[in-house]
């Protein structure tokens, strides 16, 4: 088990899409009609990092999430989710934007046996410039998580907590692997100060490479 204290995390790509899962339904528009998102009053705000972008594709060629039409049959077309850190628009289907005065962004999704719901199809995360490698040479010390158990998150407050595993990084290079050990923080503050690698799956419909986040809390030996 790692140390107790504060230390930067990287979330390695094989996990770091929850992360990016967790802003997205934060804005989802049900949430928002609700009055239930910790990012309730982010329109126009700063949510991500000035240099990163956070975009949907949902005519994304050879990708198995792609669509042509949402669930109500409105035209699924690329949209900017995340424009240099700022939020420019929620994720909406047909009832949720009529609760807000707002027009649908045609992400309404349904299961066979359900009525339509927000969701998003593809999503791209721009704004890395180096590799995994360099994340991990450049944090110093801290841990690298490659495996995530369980999720603990205050709708309201963004405050949040995982089980996690993974490896410890003493002095820039991995010293040998962790386990049993949650780390929590605030996913304002999280997402905040995201630093982006550049090694996301291209064949993924979340392409999110690894992310360094700073300053998490970590329950450990």
């Amino acid at each position: 088990r790692p140390p107790t204290g504060a230390f930067p995390v990287l979330y390695d790509r094989r996990v770091s899409a929850s992360l990016i899962g967790h802003l997205l339904s934060a804005i989802n528009g049900a949430a928002i009609a609700r009055g239930s998102s910790w990012l309730l009053d982010a329109m126009g705000r700063k949510v991500l990092p000035e240099h990163v972008c956070l975009f949907e594709e949902p005519r994304r060629k050879r990708s198995l999430s792609s669509r042509l039409f949402d669930a109500e049959g409105l035209p699924a077309d690329r949209k900017v989710i995340v424009e240099r850190g700022i939020l420019k628009t929620w994720i909406l289907d047909l009832a949720s934007a009529r609760k807000l005065g707002l027009n649908s962004t045609g992400n309404a999704s349904r299961g066979s046996g359900s009525t339509p719901r927000p969701a998003v199809s593809n999503v791209d995360l721009h704004g890395g410039a180096g590799s995994r490698s360099t994340l991990v040479a450049e944090m110093g010390t801290g841990l690298l998580v490659t495996s995530m158990i369980g999720c603990t998150i205050n709708p309201t407050t963004g405050d949040y907590s995982r089980g996690a595993s993974g490896f410890w990084v003493e002095k820039g290079e991995i010293a040998g692997p962790v386990s049993e050990f949650t780390i929590a923080g605030n996913l304002k503050e999280i997402l905040g100060s995201l630093v982006l690698a550049d090694d996301a799956d291209p064949f993924k419909s979340y392409k999110v490479p690894s992310l360094l986040a700073e300053g998490l809390v970590v329950a450990g030996a």
